[in-house]
């Protein structure tokens, strides 16, 4: 059977952080949730009736907005609902985003007994200034009181989520949040830049002038001490933004980067289904993947692996060369192989740590 990845998308928050660009939104009610929990039930069920013969689901992602902010039933149910609709594998991955505010041991137990077994904790910053100006509604003290938690209650695997650059962010902040999560020894840390968004708060501040962003250089210099760290200490850095201990890095996301299959279940998923993407927004969206499209998409997204892509799996899924496809690309990719920037050897063409730093000029070669 093929495999297939599933998103869940959660899009309640208790507030809504003023960087936020993705669809969700705070101050909704029980009954909101109850509603929505109920429709998305429903949603499965319909998915279940297309791809559940078809596929095996061998990971899971709630993500959001916060799920955690739902009731310990809710999120039983909705995994009860995707193991009655789909073959989920005995060995699946399945994940759940939490905010450390949102998170209580009545629900992590409640997540281990319907078999959720990652944990992702959106802790962002161990700095409650840092927290405070990115409008979190957790302190440092909520975040280790939940990691501890979700270690007593047998997760084994959890993300930690930080994010750097933030206004006011120095160094000396960054490396002090490095140095105290590796000291959790989470099995996996993702680490982003944090970006502006169109259409958020922190985007109208930014367009007025009173935005008090970090520089470029220290956005950089944060990134690869970030990377340094996490080598240090036995991390494997293994996409972009990502770093795990050997064997942990997430399975459902190395989907999106790898152009395998998903379904995007709930208001705001996109899925990358039987060469179709569609998406969940107010109206149902369709684009069915032209052949460039696709070698595209694997080329672009592949490279965002510290591995990159592979050049015989590429001519494996579509019968060309990469070469032959994007043979007309060459010119344009030259002063980046010169520099050391992009490189190809053993079969596999990948991005050096500097080449990542202009990884979007890279890959808009290849769009």
């Amino acid at each position: 059977m093929k495999k297939l990845g599933i998103y869940i998308h959660i899009p309640f928050c208790l507030a809504k952080c003023p960087y936020c660009g993705f669809y969700s939104h705070g101050g909704t009610t029980d009954t909101e949730r109850e509603e929505y929990v109920k429709s998305l039930i429903e949603d499965i069920e319909e998915y279940g009736k297309v791809y559940g013969e078809g596929y095996l689901v061998d990971t899971v992602f709630i993500g959001g907005g916060t799920p955690s902010i739902l009731k310990p039933d809710q999120t039983c149910d909705i995994v009860d609902a995707v193991r009655a609709a789909f073959n989920v594998a005995e060995d699946g991955e399945i994940t759940i985003e939490s905010n450390p505010k949102t998170l209580s041991r009545e629900k992590l137990m409640a997540y281990r007994k319907a078999g959720i077994n990652r944990l992702s904790i959106g802790a962002q910053a161990l700095n409650d200034e840092c927290l405070k100006t990115l409008g979190r509604v957790h302190t440092v003290e909520d975040f280790l009181d939940n990691f501890r938690m979700a270690r007593q209650c047998g997760f084994d695997n959890i993300n930690v989520d930080l994010m750097f650059a933030i206004p006011g962010h120095s160094m000396e902040i960054w490396e002090d949040t490095l140095e105290k999560v590796i000291g959790l020894e989470p099995e996996h840390i993702s680490f982003y830049s944090l970006q502006i968004e169109e259409g958020t708060p922190f985007y109208d501040m930014f367009m007025a002038g009173s935005f008090d962003q970090v520089s470029d250089s220290m956005d950089r210099a944060m990134y690869h001490k970030a990377i340094s760290k996490l080598k240090e200490a036995g991390y494997e850095h293994y996409e972009i933004s990502n770093a795990s201990k050997p064997g942990r890095e997430c399975r459902h996301n190395l989907k999106y980067w790898s152009m395998d299959e998903y379904l995007g279940i709930g208001m705001g998923a996109s899925s990358y289904v039987d060469g179709v993407r569609f998406a969940e927004a107010p109206v149902l969206e369709y684009h069915e993947n032209t052949f460039m499209d696709d070698a595209s998409e694997f080329v672009f997204t592949g490279l965002r692996k510290t591995r990159g892509i592979s050049m015989s799996e590429f001519e494996d899924r579509f019968g060309k060369s990469l070469w032959q496809v994007f043979g007309d690309r060459k010119e344009g990719l030259a002063e980046f192989f010169e520099s050391g920037r992009l490189i190809e050897e053993d079969g596999r063409l990948y991005l050096s740590e500097a080449g990542i730093d202009i990884s979007n000029a890279i890959m808009a070669e290849f769009v």
